[in-house]
């Protein structure tokens, strides 16, 4: 249903749509011409009569029925229709975003110019279109000798919604810059390597970083992040990150908890592969989106506190690796038995959770590919959302993943996942049963939080194995719209 230009034609046409009526749809068709390409959105079709839309176009519509996904292919190009009939309002947005990504796979190679016109849509729906666009341009092509773009587009949004396009530019910027880190390979990004880009970001965003390396993280006792690490040749790292802007809403800060596992093979309780530990350099998606955020909010110059915690390492059956069966002492000094070395993202996670405490935190967030549980329960449609907070929170943190497709479910709490961790030998263990294992993870971390606190397991969101829509294969930056979102409703109140 896509129609690509040929490059070499100079006067391309294409045209895309969707068909508008009373109940609120909205209409989009797109001229190119040359290297530019401009695409106009509207609420009805009579709307287009000053944007020189062929006849023979505007008359197929007309003609047809509001109650189909349909299109339309002619000598100058194809005409694409999505209704958004019945739909919620954050559905709609989605659907633009889909249309959007539809736009740009017909956009030619050579193109360098693209203008989103808003005709006569509210800000919202342009907003939305031109996020979808922005965020379908992405390829991670840093290995590649031949480049499926040569050149970068550059794209504006003119009329209702124009006051945002540098919002929504800084936003998309930091959602591929968490791409960017997830799709880096391990022997391209260490815990080092992670630390160092961090730093580099913080100089060119705004934000400080400070890196505490192998003998600080030994002096503080984080017995956790450094039972993972023993069994690689690389030292770990913890990062700590903090925006604090004079005039910051907040008095108490608002702390980000990312897993830093920059490759996962299990340790001694070593993955099966293929399929399992062929994608694990993603094990510190939860670090890419805590990056990401602090990109975007020091960039938006956000009135707002926040602190970001990394505790980076891989994770490698190396000849002094954590045995199943050792015990570990945390920061807290809570005793652990490590019953499977591939449940250690916990391990790391409970250790930055403890050093959380100093800050006193209004709300800590944590962000990690935890659990498979997670991933088998939602798929790639959603993350799973824990916490010990106010409803208000989970309600808004809904609300905002909803807004964005960014979607979070909350799963329960209850106390009898906490009795399955519980230690024999030990404080506690890192493993509960099968069953409920998304679950049995968080009553893990929250073994280490006496503040307000919300999990998020992006193990199914952060990762794909194929592109959806303008999603790519690969790093997908689910987490960093969220919470930008979020933050953003902190901030107004």
């Amino acid at each position: 249903m896509v129609h690509r230009s040929s490059a070499q034609n100079a006067n391309v046409f294409f045209s895309l749509g969707i068909l508008a009526n009373k109940m609120g749809f909205t209409a989009l068709i797109s001229l190119f011409c040359s290297m530019k390409a401009e695409i106009f959105l509207a609420n009805d079709v009579k709307a287009f009569s000053s944007t020189k839309m062929p006849v023979h176009i505007a008359e197929f519509w007309m003609s047809k029925s509001a109650d189909n996904f349909h299109h339309y292919f002619g000598p100058e190009g194809c005409f694409i229709g999505v209704l958004s009939k019945g739909k919620s309002q954050s559905a709609e947005w989605e659907a633009l975003r889909k249309l959007a990504n539809k736009a740009f796979l017909c956009l030619p190679k050579d193109i360098d110019k693209v203008v989103v016109k808003n005709v006569n849509c509210d800000s919202a729906k342009s907003v939305a279109f031109f996020e979808g666009l922005l965020l379908s341009d992405y390829q991670f092509d840093k290995y590649l000798k031949v480049k499926n773009r040569e050149k970068s587009i550059d794209y504006s949004l003119k009329g209702k919604g124009e006051d945002r396009q540098e919002e929504v530019k800084i936003v998309v910027s930091a959602v591929k810059s968490a791409r960017d880190l997830v799709n880096e390979p391990v022997n391209a990004l260490n815990a080092k390597g992670l630390a160092d880009a961090f730093v580099k970001m913080g100089e060119t965003a705004g934000f400080k970083v400070e890196v505490f390396g192998e003998a600080q993280i030994e002096s503080l006792k984080m017995g956790g992040l450094l039972a993972v690490n023993r069994g690689s040749q690389e030292p770990p790292t913890f990062s700590v990150l903090e925006y604090k802007p004079k005039k910051a809403v907040n008095n108490q800060p608002i702390v980000l908890v990312g897993k830093g596992v920059v490759f996962d093979t299990g340790g001694l309780s070593l993955k099966p592969t293929p399929n399992s530990m062929d994608m694990m350099k993603c094990d510190m998606g939860g670090a890419a989106v805590v990056a990401g955020v602090f990109e975007a909010v020091a960039k938006l110059k956000w009135p707002l506190w926040i602190v970001g915690l990394v505790p980076a390492t891989d994770n490698r059956p190396g000849e002094n690796a954590t045995c199943p069966g050792d015990v570990i002492t945390m920061f807290d000094g809570t005793t652990v038995e490590v019953l499977n070395t591939d449940a250690e993202g916990r391990l790391i996670l409970g250790d930055a959770l403890s050093f959380a405490k100093k800050f006193d935190p209004q709300l800590v967030i944590d962000y990690a590919t935890l659990t498979g549980a997670a991933a088998r329960a939602f798929g790639t449609y959603g993350s799973a959302l824990m916490a010990q907070a106010p409803d208000s929170v989970v309600k808004t943190l809904k609300k905002a993943g909803d807004a964005v497709f960014e979607r979070v479910a909350e799963m329960p709490l209850w106390e009898e996942y906490y009795e399955e961790i519980k230690g024999g030998i030990a404080d506690i263990k890192n493993l509960g049963k099968g069953e409920g294992g998304a679950q049995s993870a968080a009553m893990f971390l929250r073994h280490f939080t006496q503040y307000p606190w919300v999990h998020i397991d992006i193990a199914g969101t952060a990762f794909f194995t194929s592109p959806s829509h303008y999603i790519p294969k690969g790093g997908t930056g689910v987490g960093v719209r969220l919470t930008l979102e979020f933050l953003r409703q902190q901030i107004n109140g």
